[in-house]
């Protein structure tokens, strides 16, 4: 998923791998939640303005420092991302969700995230058979099981919430 944001700011000479640390390289960009121990740079891809802020920090490291007008234009196109994008949008729908990046996600959206009194239940798709409630359950594809573009897991993801609304 990280390699789409090193395109995206004219990185050529990387190499993908999913364990960084059995690798010669000089910094490792990767997802927040992993660890390795060669220096890295750590980015978050679940919201519009974490894309937006993972993209100038990739930028900012490759020598090709790119403007915030430079990184809205790869919002074009993408609806939802767009609408996201440093939003403060709030309803009054109680979600009870399971995992931290889908947390990330509802919050971002403007959900109230609770723990009862919920109207939606919302899971990522790896957590199906650990879901315990039995209704009006919301699956959400994960990071496995949709596209690696993260403006278009955007736009996946949020058009889910959007029908809750």
């Amino acid at each position: 998923m990280c390699e789409e944001i090193v395109k995206l700011v004219g990185i050529k000479d990387y190499i993908v791998n999913k364990n960084p640390d059995e690798e010669d390289g000089d910094l490792a960009i990767l997802l927040s939640e992993s660890k390795v121990k060669m220096d890295s740079l750590p980015i978050k891809l679940n919201t519009p303005s974490q894309i937006f802020e993972s993209i100038k920090k990739v930028s900012q490291i490759s020598g090709n420092e790119l403007t915030d007008e430079d990184v809205l234009v790869f919002f074009d196109g993408y609806e939802l991302a767009k609408k996201y994008l440093n939003s403060n949008n709030k309803n009054d729908i109680n979600v009870k969700v399971y995992s931290e990046f889908l947390k990330e996600i509802v919050d971002d959206a403007g959900f109230n995230i609770v723990s009862e009194n919920f109207e939606y239940v919302l899971y990522p798709d790896y957590l199906k058979s650990k879901v315990e409630e039995d209704e009006n359950l919301v699956e959400i594809p994960s990071h496995g099981s949709i596209s690696k573009n993260p403006f278009e897991r955007i736009e996946v993801r949020y058009a889910i919430l959007e029908t809750l609304i």
